[in-house]
């Protein structure tokens, strides 16, 4: 029964924060792609919360910054 539950809310989290994620700009989309990345690496290399956390942290500045010059990009 915990599995169950468990799953659906699992399932139901997922759908809930892909769904937000339908009218960001591109530089929010680059700031999360990067806050991902770079919490996956930061975990990957450090394996502990704090490494993971910095690693996001970075990694999020970083995919902000990308392509902030260009003015004519699409939304």
């Amino acid at each position: 029964m915990k599995k169950t539950v468990f799953k659906i809310l699992a399932v139901f989290a997922i759908t809930l924060s892909l769904s937000a994620c339908g009218s960001l700009d591109r530089q929010q989309r680059n700031m999360v792609a990067g806050a991902v990345i770079g919490g996956a690496a930061g975990h990957l290399i450090g394996g502990d919360s704090g490494a993971t956390l910095g690693g996001a942290a970075l990694g999020g500045v970083i995919g902000s910054q990308l392509n902030k010059e260009d003015r004519y990009y699409r939304r």
